[in-house]
């Protein structure tokens, strides 16, 4: 049984049916919306009619499927329960409207042509791994399809990648170009067939193809413009990967750069090309057992490796194994995904190239320049990636969306009972036992609408300025856009207005007010107040760490009668005093917040150049707090250099430094202090190495002061924890101890002010959002330490904790204030 927990609660407009049993025929009525098209599920209300021997017909619509059906009550009521809670594995329902009609007098079931709907609109399914039907029929020498790189069903392959509108039919997908032979459209119009209308549905002799190709030029045998057969070309791509080489491959959503992740040569060269220092690398392993060599798997972070999104898992990876250190440099988490396609699937195919040992892992990463959108057509691959490929695998199959990689980490008991926060306080995790806890959302998983716990208005929410996402809704639907990036480039900011454009069209959205960030400087906010001059829009302006909250009271379904305890941490937004936050403790619902507590501010010199330089914060917090700035905090002070008296006269003078609550900042200015790094090329480096380095036994805490002053918010000094700091870096204590004793002292800070907010404010339920609860070090001890006090804890479950959910907050919060 397909059918979900508790499924029959969200069937609101569900009508209760009193058949008249002495009537020997009936008919009914049956609209059903979700994510029913393109997932098999016209065929599947065909089977199940003609099982129970009923006639009508059933349909697509813009807005879902509709059926018409004779039969007797008794199995209208079977057929009835059959829709509800057999439905194939890729639908999600949302309702379900059953009316009774007269007879029609129907003599058979057919399945009827789709029906345009102006203004209606349908969840769209995202794009989803190759079944394990079509990859066995891959892999048989006697399929049609054998080694066919573009096989899929009902079950599978691309969906939001290729459309380009609704209804979910194929001239209204890039594989409108491809006429389907005999053999496939025999598939594609079988009813009982689980190709029955797979839009994307080909074969060798119809369908896209592969081909390899280096500056332009397809390589044969002697390297000029012939091609090789399928079959060839995936050897060829196989050999060359295996010698080191560095190619752009074309997938569902965009390119990668790919390489031999145990190639030492392979991975420095794409650094170095790919003007990426230090930021980790993705990888593509074959298989789940491949996984399991290379890090520890616990149950659920399996069930998500082999899920139908295939997103990029984070994991503990293990000691000694072959994978190049440089993969994930200071690192002790390695990202990894299955493969998804089945041309990825061919690539590790040993068996074909006769080599037992092909390519056990491969570094898959976007395919671009540093900040810049991955690489999704052919002719813009040759341009921009001229420079980082070696070779090409090329295919003619449109993306008409580009489309990241989504990436995952689980939060679960499992991993909590590994990294106890006490000894006599064992962890729980009472509502949120095994969490998939989103980092990027995309692949896979956009445009899954967030269904909200109420209607309203169509809003238009543009997002944040870092890890972009936009939202749009309509009725009780939240669509968050799939990745975007950060928004500074003119590229970036043109693959957001084409986003935006295209969502408006598939879910037929016409905003009636704009929300945006509160910052005036961000692309994504003076987009939306173009947008609204241009269309005398009303627009909110959503204050940062508000949105953030109101982000995760939306992904937990709150209604936002009460308010809660959010306790935002993050690296910058824009306070309501003109100031950086990022530290923030609000008593928050949708309509608003109060500022309860924040970090102390701090001086930020030169302002986003310290986001660089990591040892500008950890001098700043000396100054600010009154220590020298001594010659024996050797890695500070050796990173300043020759820029010590201008940053002395600089925060004297209060020339370019604005203040700051800024979380992680904090952890910048911490990480540097204690003589990890002085300098980052990489957004949260320093606090990303400074967890890597936790010593998990050690359970000693640094304390943070809580000061009051008169009406003013709560503030937290780190004084006490910076002398405390001191005092260990000149006694020689080790890294990982300094990191742990931040890490438990920062939990317990956030366990005390939470109880004088509850204290004061009666709240006990308690929202964790921002890009530093990321840290699953900081995640997993404060947890425990909230719940095991009373409190209620909400974090993240279908949108990040970073900025990629700030658009839903921005949404949710636009539509309970407009009038």
């Amino acid at each position: 049984m397909n059918g979900l927990p508790g499924l029959s609660a969200t069937f609101s407009r569900l009508n209760v049916l009193t058949f008249n049993r002495m009537s020997e025929l009936a008919g009914l009525r049956i609209k059903i919306t979700g994510i029913v098209q393109g997932v098999g599920f016209r065929p599947f209300v065909y089977g199940l009619a003609t099982d129970l021997e009923l006639n009508g017909w059933v349909r697509n619509t813009s807005a879902g499927v509709d059926i018409e059906v004779d039969g007797s009550p008794d199995v209208l009521d079977q057929f009835v329960h059959g829709l509800k809670h057999d439905y194939p594995p890729l639908a999600q329902i949302d309702s379900v409207q059953v009316d009774q009609i007269p007879l029609s007098g129907y003599s058979a079931f057919e399945i009827h042509h789709s029906e345009p709907i102006p203004g209606a609109f349908i969840p769209i399914s995202p794009d989803v791994s190759v079944c394990e039907d079509c990859h066995r029929e891959m892999l048989d020498p006697n399929d049609q399809r054998y080694q066919y790189p573009f096989i899929n069903c009902t079950n599978c392959g691309p969906r939001f990648t290729i459309i380009q509108d609704i209804p979910y039919d194929r001239p209204k997908t890039t594989m409108a170009p491809f006429e389907m032979c005999a053999y496939c459209r025999s598939e594609y119009e079988d009813p009982l067939n689980r190709r029955f209308h797979a839009q994307p549905v080909a074969c060798p002799a119809c369908g896209p193809h592969i081909w390899l190709e280096s500056k332009g030029q397809g390589l044969g045998d002697q390297g000029h413009a012939s091609r090789f057969t399928p079959h060839e070309t995936i050897l060829k791509t196989q050999g060359l990967l295996t010698k080191g080489k560095i190619l752009a491959i074309k997938g569902l959503g965009g390119f990668h750069l790919a390489c031999d992740a145990t190639n030492p040569e392979a991975v420095a060269e794409l650094r170095r090309r790919k003007l990426r220092v230090d930021k980790p690398f993705a990888l593509m392993l074959p298989a789940i057992e491949t996984v399991e060599q290379y890090c520890f798997v616990t149950a659920a972070e399996r069930d998500l490796l082999l899920s139908r999104a295939r997103p990029i898992v984070l994991l503990d990876r293990k000691p000694d194994t072959n994978i190049v250190p440089a993969v994930a440099p200071n690192q002790t988490t390695l990202g990894v995904m299955l493969p998804y396609t089945p041309l990825h699937n061919l690539l590790f195919n040993s068996q074909q190239a006769n080599l037992p040992d092909l390519l056990p892992a491969l570094v898959m990463t976007s395919a671009n320049l540093s900040e810049e959108p991955i690489a999704y057509r052919n002719d813009e691959a040759r341009e921009r990636l001229a420079t980082l490929a070696d070779a090409f695998l090329m295919h003619n199959r449109a993306i008409h969306v580009r489309c990241d990689d989504s990436v995952y980490r689980v939060v679960s008991d499992e991993r909590l009972m590994a990294k106890e926060v006490s000894h006599s306080q064992p962890s729980t995790l009472n509502s949120q036992t095994t969490i998939p806890y989103p980092l990027r959302r995309s692949r896979g998983y956009a445009p899954n609408p967030i269904k909200l716990p109420w209607d309203g208005p169509q809003i238009l929410a543009t997002g944040p300025e870092l890890k972009n996402t936009f939202c749009l809704t309509k009725e009780d639907y939240a669509f968050v856009s799939h990745h975007i990036g950060d928004m500074e480039n003119f590229e970036t900011l043109q693959s957001f207005e084409e986003g935006i454009e295209h969502f408006q069209n598939l879910f037929r959205v016409e905003p009636e007010t704009i929300a945006c960030d509160l910052h005036p400087n961000y692309l994504a906010t003076r987009h939306a107040i173009e947008r609204a001059e241009r269309s005398s829009l009303p627009i909110f302006n959503v204050q940062h760490h508000h949105a953030h909250i109101a982000a995760c009271m939306a992904d937990n379904g709150l209604l936002g009668d009460e308010p809660v305890i959010g306790v935002s941490f993050d690296g910058t937004g824009y306070g309501d005093d003109g100031n950086i936050w990022g530290g923030e403790f609000l008593i928050a619902d949708y309509q608003g917040y109060q500022r309860f507590a924040h970090l102390d501010y701090f001086p930020l010199p030169g302002g986003d150049a310290a986001t660089k330089k990591p040892f500008r914060v950890a001098l700043a917090l000396l100054w600010q707090h009154g220590f020298e700035w001594d010659e024996d905090l050797a890695p500070v002070v050796a990173a300043c250099g020759d820029d010590m008296s201008m940053l002395r006269s600089m925060l004297t003078n209060k020339i370019n430094t604005p203040l700051t609550s800024s979380m992680g900042r904090l952890f910048d200015g911490v990480a540097a202090l204690a003589g990890l790094r002085g300098e980052v090329n990489y957004e949260a480096q320093a606090a990303i190495e400074f967890e890597a380095l936790v010593d998990t036994d050690e359970t000693a805490a640094y304390s943070f002061l809580l000061e009051t002053r008169d009406n003013t918010p709560l503030t937290l000094s780190p004084s006490p924890l910076i002398s405390a700091i001191l005092a260990d870096v000149r006694n020689h204590v080790p890294l990982p101890v300094i990191s742990a004793k931040f890490h438990n002292g920062l939990a317990q800070a956030v366990l005390q002010v939470c109880q004088l907010a509850s204290t004061q404010f009666g709240r006990r339920t308690v929202a964790l959002s921002g890009g530093v609860w990321q840290n699953s070090t900081l995640l997993t001890k404060t947890i425990p330490l909230l719940e095991n006090a009373g409190f209620t804890v909400l974090i993240h479950q279908q949108v990040p904790t970073n900025d990629g959910g700030i658009s839903l907050g921005q949404a949710a919060i636009a539509r309970k204030n407009f009038l």
